[in-house]
């Protein structure tokens, strides 16, 4: 499934990295922890998270992330934004819990399976 679709599916907001939304997500990682997500997430997958500041942008780019979705209508703050902007990483957002949105991610297809 392509980034693109995954916004249209899930009515996630895109608050950046619009040009970005063709890759292909390989699957995908949920972690509030960055030091977990830097151990454990592969290039490719999409991270579902609560965290709102510009760290996560680092974290994203270090590991190949193919984008970033923030759970519960959490905004990202603007420094996220403009961090996010420059490295290309494309930053969503959902109104729902995490728990939710990663099980309607699974039945889509989405699997976190290493």
């Amino acid at each position: 499934m392509k980034l693109s679709e995954l916004v249209i599916k899930f009515d996630l907001k895109v608050k950046c990295g619009v040009h970005e939304l063709d890759r292909e997500i390989k699957g995908g990682y949920v972690s509030d922890l960055l030091s977990d997500v830097i151990a454990n997430g592969r290039a490719g997958e999409v991270w579902i998270t609560l965290q709102i500041h510009h760290n996560i942008v680092g974290v994203a780019s270090l590991k190949s992330l193919a984008a970033i979705v923030i759970i519960n209508g959490r905004e990202p703050e603007e420094e996220t934004i403009k961090k996010a902007e420059d490295e290309g990483i494309p930053i969503m957002v959902s109104k729902l819990p995490a728990f939710e949105l990663v099980g309607r991610l699974y039945q889509a297809g989405i699997s976190g399976t290493r």
